[in-house]
């Protein structure tokens, strides 16, 4: 059975709901496994006031026994301390649209008047949850070894040096940052770029970057398309809201390369096959090479600016100025958390898929049969 996640809740609802479905029994999981990268999505300079207000924590209502999951599916619950705040409010229908946002799409789609009807499930607050799921898919990926991390490479106009995320000190040094990015003068540039905004009224997007270590070679498929495991990576990433372009590797910029320079040669080095680069970000025909798997994505500005945008009064027929709702002013940083738990979905996905098994102790033999037959790979890997 196909690996496979459900979210329910609204932003201001009393509380987001997960369901993960597939997941093989055995694994060791707890609720402070989830804790630090719930906490991770919360943090970065240029959140707004949400991120004071909630605290959030994943509780397991179900397929975990003894710490062990069991096999079935695993349900979350993610509290919102913000619902006691909007419960009894009586408010006014919203009929003006925000540029950007589901508001007018769900106007259109499903006839809601009141578009917070739209925007409430439309929020980014859903993601929460999307990082409780990750976070039980890396646990998975890390007992193969397999290691996620992330870092900002852009805010705005200020670009970062990117560092080697699979250095354990590059990727702490990125984790110490505010803004998730190991270069300490980029981010004091950065953190200038987000208060001139927030100063303006504006806001701030920027480019992430996801870092998969030690991924094992041969996950997805060359034999369909919707098996290729970029185009699935792509559409996982690019769910998250505000998400408007995914590369896999060096996709942004590698249409400028002549082709012998656009690739990744290989060497047998003490019969190992090793390659000269990752500019493919490892992954090849939709198949992982072995290599590290390399994923960047654009986030836009975040669509509610504090700077009233054109709109129309959808109950009236008048031109009328954007509402300003609660909001950030740069999420790139916590984007990079929600990619992270993306990615690592699919991949676990795929893992899955390429092995089976309804038990950690089905699997873990077969994964090590698998590696120890491939050609030319490090046995170090085992």
């Amino acid at each position: 059975m196909p690996l496979r996640f459900f979210t329910a809740g609204e932003s201001h609802g009393p509380c987001l709901l997960g369901i993960l479905e597939g997941m093989p029994a055995g694994l060791p999981l707890t609720e402070e496994d989830l804790l630090r990268d719930l906490r991770r999505r919360q943090l970065g300079y240029g959140r707004g006031g949400r991120m004071k207000i909630e605290a959030d924590q994943a509780e397991i209502l179900s397929g975990v026994a003894h710490g062990r999951t069991t096999g079935g599916p695993i349900g979350l619950r993610i509290e919102n301390k913000d619902w006691p705040n909007w419960k009894d409010k009586d408010l006014p229908p919203l009929t003006v649209p925000r540029p950007g946002h589901a508001d007018l799409t769900g106007y259109w789609k499903y006839g809601h008047r009141d578009l917070r009807l739209a925007l409430e499930r439309a929020s980014a607050r859903e993601t929460a949850m999307r990082v409780a799921v990750g976070g039980i898919c890396k646990r998975l990926l890390a007992e193969f070894g397999m290691t996620i991390a992330s870092q900002v490479l852009q805010i705005g106009p200020v670009r970062a040096t990117p560092g080697d995320l699979t250095d354990p000190a590059v990727v702490e040094r990125a984790e110490a940052s505010a803004l998730r990015t190991p270069d300490a003068e980029a981010e004091q540039r950065m953190r200038e770029a987000i208060l001139e905004a927030k100063r303006q009224g504006q806001t701030l997007g920027g480019v992430f970057e996801v870092v998969v270590s030690n991924v094992i070679p041969g996950l997805g498929s060359y034999v369909h398309w919707d098996r290729k495991l970029d185009g699935r990576l792509a559409q996982a990433v690019m769910s998250i809201p505000a998400i408007k372009a995914v590369a896999i590797g060096d996709g942004f910029t590698i249409g400028e390369s002549l082709g012998t320079y656009a690739h990744d040669g290989m060497r047998l080095v003490d019969g190992r096959l090793v390659r000269l680069s990752n500019r493919a970000g490892g992954l090849e025909g939709g198949v992982t090479n072995g290599q590290p798997l390399v994923v960047r994505a654009v986030m836009k500005p975040i669509s509610t600016t504090p700077t009233p945008q054109p709109s129309v009064d959808l109950a009236t027929g008048e031109n009328v100025p954007s509402q300003y709702q609660r909001s950030d002013v740069c999420a790139v940083p916590a984007a990079g958390v929600v990619a992270e738990a993306m990615v690592a979905f699919v991949l676990a996905d795929a893992f899955l898929e390429k092995f089976g098994g309804d038990s950690l102790e089905e699997i873990r033999p077969r994964v090590q049969a698998y590696l120890a037959a491939l050609p030319y790979w490090s046995p170090a890997r085992l």
